[in-house]
């Protein structure tokens, strides 16, 4: 399987990349705005991975790449992948009221998808000032919410292959995170979305106010 990373200059890219590697998957690591979402089409990726990083999502080239490989092929967004997701579907991105930068919380989720042999609860590590806002889109559904503040820290298409999460499975203090790589890549291998037409690339949200903080 090849799977398709995109690092949104984040410092812990690398792990992600061990992961999915461990796993048996064999990846292209691409730093984000660097190909067209064409030229990233080209390299024939099985499943694409949003990575976390910097600033906002509707500047990161992530919203564009939702939009041309749903439907192609699976998507996880990690982090600001979540939040593009989110953004891609017409949902919104606002500033947290507290800010989590390293921080460990309880993190509720339904079990399915990503989530699935994680319990009904897990340790999350939570590196963000933003937070996608609730409701979600319609096509979209909270899989997944903080149990100090009900953020929606999951997120999941109703009919396709997209999952986000707001927290970092790769860090070593989130619990399953191994596992919820492995949930991806399992969903990922049996999907068959190939024949799907492609999406239109669009243009992100005019009325997403840009936040320069993570």
């Amino acid at each position: 399987m090849k799977v398709l990373l995109i690092d949104a200059y984040d410092s812990f890219v690398h792990i992600i990349d061990q992961y999915v590697q461990t796993l048996g998957a064999e990846t292209t690591v691409v730093r984000s705005r660097t190909r067209t979402p064409a030229e990233l089409a080209a390299l024939e990726p099985d499943a694409v991975v949003l990575g976390p990083g910097p600033g906002h999502p509707a500047d990161s080239g992530h919203v564009e790449l939702v939009h041309h490989f749903s439907g192609v092929v699976p998507v996880l967004g990690v982090c600001l992948g979540h939040q593009a997701i989110a953004l891609a579907h017409g949902g919104t991105v606002e500033r947290a009221e507290q800010v989590m930068h390293g921080r460990v919380s309880a993190v509720r989720h339904d079990g399915a998808g990503v989530f699935q042999g994680l319990g009904n609860t897990l340790e999350a590590t939570r590196y963000h000032s933003l937070i996608v806002g609730d409701p979600l889109p319609e096509e979209l559904v909270t899989t997944a919410v903080s149990v100090d503040h009900g953020y929606v820290m999951g997120l999941r298409h109703r009919t396709l292959p997209v999952e986000g999460v707001q927290f970092h499975p790769e860090s070593i203090l989130t619990t399953g995170g191994l596992q919820l790589f492995r949930n991806f890549l399992g969903f990922a291998q049996g999907a068959d979305v190939r024949s799907r037409p492609d999406v239109n690339i669009a243009e992100p949200r005019p009325d997403v106010t840009a936040v320069t903080s993570r």
